[in-house]
């Protein structure tokens, strides 16, 4: 994989703060890896467009309505972006942290040119559908960190909290991803990446309230169901960036060899065999990201097409 350019100044390093500390609230979830054995997975919210306007005619909303708002009505400097959280919504400042483009080992600077190259395909796809993009933050941690969504821990693997719109990586989790799962190489780190930030484009639709809402009245197999959604569609806007910033350097970015660990790293993370690895049987009903073939579709149709409205997993009738 070629990943040059420059690096995002969104990544707050935290590695050398091992503090962890505590916060209350709901984790916002993470990638279904347990590393080490322990940690859990966990619910991220978040919709594509055309499934609000699903979700709100369920709820006997006005769908019209809805869009206007999330896509910023009529007058013009319309945004997908919601008001900015309060102060207090931010996530607390880490003794030791620091911020912007200067990290200096060879990993940490691959994922920030990663994270650079998504603000930069997501800010034109919102420039396209005449919104504009609000980059998240990328926190690199050690063993654990605090969130505005409680305790985030590297056991859970990479996650992102809604409630201060970051992604948090621990990069030992990459590690894992080749030994343990067999997904060697830059581009399965890239997917995981990109992954977690298509649930940062979720959030900014404005989709991840209702959602919550939602899933406190159905049961825990029907909670699931939705959530195995949200994670594919996730999955299919990693698959939108990886094609949209291929083309972007002339097609030179990516090719068969990391397509074909992206799929091993897709395959390897699929609740189906994550479940026969830990327990020996699969149990559907308790699946919350999808199987192993339905992760490599929905990041397959993104890569193959690079059109994020190609991403809507809430009305596809086969998953």
């Amino acid at each position: 994989m070629q990943m040059d350019g420059d690096q995002s100044g969104n990544i707050e390093d935290r590695r050398s703060d091992d503090s962890g500390g505590g916060l209350g609230g709901g984790m916002g979830g993470g990638f279904p890896i347990p590393m080490g054995g322990g940690g859990g997975t966990l619910f991220k919210g978040g919709f594509g467009l055309v499934a609000f306007v699903v979700i709100a005619m369920i709820m006997g909303a006005d769908p019209g309505s809805i869009l206007s708002d999330v896509l910023g009505g009529g007058g013009g400097g319309a945004s997908y972006a919601p008001a900015p959280p309060p102060r207090s919504a931010q996530a607390p400042s880490q003794s030791g942290a620091s911020s912007g483009s200067n990290v200096g080992d060879p990993e940490a600077q691959f994922v920030s040119r990663v994270l650079k190259s998504t603000e930069d395909v997501w800010g034109q796809v919102f420039r396209e559908l005449g919104g504009q993009y609000r980059e998240p933050k990328l926190v690199l941690f050690r063993n654990a960190t605090q969130t505005e969504c409680g305790v985030g821990q590297a056991a859970m693997g990479p996650f992102y909290c809604p409630a201060d719109q970051r992604v948090y990586l621990d990069l030992a989790f990459f590690d894992e991803l080749a030994r343990r799962f067999h997904a060697p190489g830059q581009f399965p780190q890239a997917y995981v990446v990109a992954h977690e930030v298509g649930h940062h484009v979720q959030k900014l639709l404005g989709i991840s309230d209702k959602v919550q809402q939602m899933r406190q009245s159905m049961s825990r197999r029907d909670g699931n169901a939705l959530s195995v959604r949200t994670e594919l569609q996730a999955d299919c806007f990693a698959g939108v960036w990886a094609n949209r910033a291929d083309k972007a350097r002339g097609g030179k970015m990516i090719d068969d060899k990391d397509i074909e660990q992206a799929m091993a790293a897709a395959t390897a993370i699929g609740d189906d065999a994550l479940q026969r690895q830990a327990q020996g049987r699969v149990v559907l009903d308790s699946f919350t990201h999808g199987s192993s073939a339905q992760r490599v579709r929905w990041f397959r149709i993104g890569l193959d097409s690079g059109d994020p409205r190609k991403c809507d997993t809430f009305r596809a009738q086969q998953l």
